[in-house]
């Protein structure tokens, strides 16, 4: 029997783990659930991803992609290039509807890229991926104020998502503003 070619098979995987991960957590996951999820023999799960972590990764790295597109295509960076000179001018209104359309979609997707995001703390495989995301955020805010403030930036917005996700309380819009701005502020000064 001749092998079929099946070039999406990997991202399938990958799509799989995180359905795998969004229902049963990360404590859930194995390469036979993925298998199951995917529908594909369990042996492409382990030809893929020779381990968990290897998987783990891939997924953390999907996770990381989509939230850094979410970024791109939000509007924040119409003018490219960038000196940050002035251009703080809005970002945390901007950065604020931002957030506010995240935590009124599908709460579930962001609760699992933050529950593959925390699991560096414990893996260190996944270490250098979730510090890619940091790193590939403060490069686009850096693009409308300087890589200090962008960093601050970024910290705040995380510890706001995770205040909202572990109190399950809902999002602040108005307050997140307030912090931003003063965030911004004090980056211009």
């Amino acid at each position: 029997m001749a092998r079929r070619y099946d070039p999406e098979r990997r991202t399938r995987i990958i799509d799989a783990a995180l359905t795998v991960i969004a229902a049963d957590g990360i404590a859930g996951l194995s390469h036979r659930t993925v298998a199951a999820e995917a529908d594909v023999p369990l042996g492409s799960t382990t030809y893929h991803f020779a381990s968990l972590d290897e998987l783990l990764v891939a997924a953390l790295r999907r996770c990381n992609e989509n939230f850094v597109q979410a970024l791109r295509s939000s509007g924040l960076f119409a003018e490219e290039g960038g000196t940050g000179q002035g251009e703080g001018a809005g970002l945390a209104e901007e950065l604020t509807r931002l957030l506010d359309r995240w935590f009124a979609g599908e709460r579930g997707a962001i609760e699992l890229e933050y529950e593959l995001y925390l699991a560096a703390l414990r893996r260190p495989a996944l270490r250098p991926v979730a510090a890619e995301w940091t790193t590939e955020a403060v490069a686009l805010l850096s693009r409308r104020t300087d890589p200090e403030t962008a960093r601050a930036l970024v910290a705040l917005m995380d510890g706001v998502c995770l205040q909202v996700l572990l109190a399950g309380g809902t999002f602040d819009a108005a307050y997140t503003r307030v912090m931003l701005e003063r965030i911004v502020a004090g980056g211009d000064a």
